[in-house]
């Protein structure tokens, strides 16, 4: 079977030189592999993603001359597979619901840090701090059926615990320049988010399950998403699906060495073309041939 790569934008703005790198590379390899390319669009969050971007993404693709397959997966689409995975994370009694509001979190986060340091995840965000994984099955039964807001969370310790040690095999190079074999580490992220009550899914379950079912074999992507790999390996052995191979790229910052945004106009691809860049241009300012 061929090699499958994929890119897998938000449309919640439109491209800068850091999707570019991105799609050029795995559009690359695809080619250089006889693989297959496809494009995704990861639109689960539906109160900032917008159809005028997700236009502008297929035209800046195809203006740097990449092709995907069609139908493009679009994941407000199929919001029913994921809501299927969720029932079997409940099933193995992997999840339970959080009702803390995000301002409450805040709170409790600011009361445990007044004692100490409180553990972060590596994007930074505070460990869930609340109590809901020991409340009382009627309690928790008397506040969904309230039809309060909550967060479906995965029980970390649980999960680990049924799985033992994770790996992966890295083709690319982590932030530190991590490579080969890798360990996963997903209990640094906590008791992580699945879905919400508005939203069934997350970016970490949508992305392992839309691997898996698009049948995705190679993985080429930031190293600002090198560590999500450990819950995603993590979801891989919980739910039975294939271990995708794994390739970190560099970031393409600027020039004061931060991560691209896609509010900085110097680096997006749509004011670039209106300046005159052409294909050749972007491919050079990226730094490939």
């Amino acid at each position: 079977m061929p090699p499958v790569f994929r890119f897998a934008p938000s449309p919640n703005g439109y491209l800068h030189l850091g999707h570019a790198f991105s799609a050029l590379l795995n559009f690359d390899l695809a080619r250089q592999t006889g693989g297959r390319f496809l494009l995704r669009i990861e639109d689960i969050d539906t109160t900032r993603c917008r159809r005028e971007f997700e236009t502008a993404i297929h035209e800046d693709l195809a203006w740097l001359g990449i092709v995907w397959e069609t139908p493009v997966r679009r994941q407000s689409e199929h919001f029913a597979d994921y809501r299927e995975t969720l029932e079997k994370l409940s099933a193995q009694d992997l999840i339970y619901p959080s009702f803390e509001s995000r301002a409450e979190i805040a709170r409790l986060v600011a009361q445990r840090e007044a004692n100490g340091p409180w553990p972060r995840d590596p994007d930074g965000a505070p460990f869930y701090p609340g109590a809901a994984k020991l409340l009382r099955s009627d309690e928790r039964a008397r506040l969904l059926e309230s039809g309060a807001a909550y967060a479906l969370r995965l029980d970390m310790a649980a999960a680990c615990a049924r799985i033992g040690h994770l790996s992966w095999t890295e083709q690319g190079e982590g932030p530190d320049r991590e490579t080969g074999t890798v360990s996963a580490t997903p209990q640094a992220w906590g008791d992580v988010i699945m879905a919400r009550k508005e939203t069934p899914t997350s970016y970490h379950l949508s992305v392992a399950v839309d691997d898996a079912l698009q049948g995705v074999t190679e993985v080429v992507r930031g190293q600002d998403l090198f560590w999500s790999t450990s819950v995603h390996r993590l979801l891989q052995q919980l739910l039975g699906l294939p271990e995708p191979g794994y390739r970190h790229h560099r970031l393409i910052l600027d020039g004061a060495g931060r991560k691209l945004s896609k509010s900085s106009e110097a680096t997006g691809l749509r004011e670039l073309r209106a300046r005159g860049a052409t294909p050749a241009d972007i491919r050079r300012l990226v730094g490939l041939p």
